[in-house]
C-alpha cells in the first residue's frame, strides 16, 4: 500500500501541475494571434513584436521568433520555426511519461498486493496453530481486496488525467502551429510583393 501511496501522490501533483501550466500556455492564443496578425498586415511589426515580447507562453514566443526573422526568405523562416518548436514541444509534455508509467505499474502494485495478501491467507490455513483463525484469513483476503481496488483506482483516474492533458498538449501545439504559418504567410505575400514590384521596376528601366 506504501508504492500506492506514492504513486498516488505523485500521480495527482504532476497532474495539477501539468493542468496549470498548460492551461496558462493555452489561455487567450486566438486573441493573440488575431492582434498579432493584424499589426503585422499593416506592417507595424515593431508593435507586434512588442505584444507578444510582453505576453508569456508558447504562441508568443514562436510568433516573436516569426516577428524577428521577417528579414529573411519565407523558407528560412520557416525553418526557424521548425527549430524552435522542436526545442518548445518537449516542454509542454514534460513528466507526462511518469503518468503513463504510474498508469502501468499500479495495477501490478495492486496486484502484487493481492498474491502476498492471498499467500498470507494460504499460510494461515495451512497453519493449525495459527494465531487468529479466520479472522487472520479474511484479514489477509481483506488486503488483497484492498491492494487491487487501489491500484485500479490510481490507474483509472490517472489515466483520464492522462489523455486530458495529452488533448490540452495537442491544443497548444496546434494553435503555436496555426499562428506561425499566419504570420509567415504574410511576410511570403510581402516578399513576394516587393519582387513583382522589383521585377517590374527593372521591367520599366529596360
Amino acid at each position: 500500500m506504501i508504492p500506492l501511496l506514492i504513486c498516488a501522490i505523485v500521480s495527482v501533483t504532476i497532474m495539477v501541475e501539468r493542468y496549470l501550466a498548460l492551461q496558462a500556455a493555452g489561455s487567450g492564443n486566438q486573441l493573440l494571434t488575431q492582434r498579432v496578425r493584424s499589426l503585422v498586415e499593416t506592417r507595424r511589426d515593431d508593435e507586434a513584436y512588442t505584444l507578444v515580447s510582453k505576453t508569456p507562453g508558447p504562441v508568443a514566443k514562436i510568433l516573436s521568433v516569426a516577428i524577428r526573422s521577417r528579414d529573411l526568405e519565407p523558407r528560412l523562416i520557416e525553418k526557424r520555426l521548425e527549430e524552435f518548436a522542436l526545442t518548445e514541444t518537449p516542454k509542454l509534455s514534460q513528466r507526462l511519461n511518469l503518468l503513463d508509467t504510474i498508469i502501468t505499474i499500479s495495477p501490478l502494485l495492486g496486484l502484487l498486493g493481492t498474491v502476498t495478501g492471498m499467500i498470507g491467507a494460504f499460510h494461515v490455513v495451512a497453519d493449525p496453530n495459527a494465531a487468529g483463525g479466520p479472522a487472520a484469513i479474511t484479514g489477509n483476503v481483506a488486503e488483497a481486496l484492498i491492494a487491487t481496488a487501489t491500484g485500479l483506482a490510481i490507474a483509472i483516474v490517472t489515466l483520464v488525467g492522462y489523455n486530458s492533458l495529452g488533448d490540452r498538449v495537442k491544443s497548444v501545439i496546434s494553435n503555436m502551429e496555426i499562428a506561425a504559418t499566419q504570420i509567415v504567410n504574410i511576410y511570403s505575400e510581402r516578399a513576394a510583393e516587393i519582387e513583382l514590384t522589383t521585377h517590374e521596376t527593372a521591367t520599366a528601366r529596360a
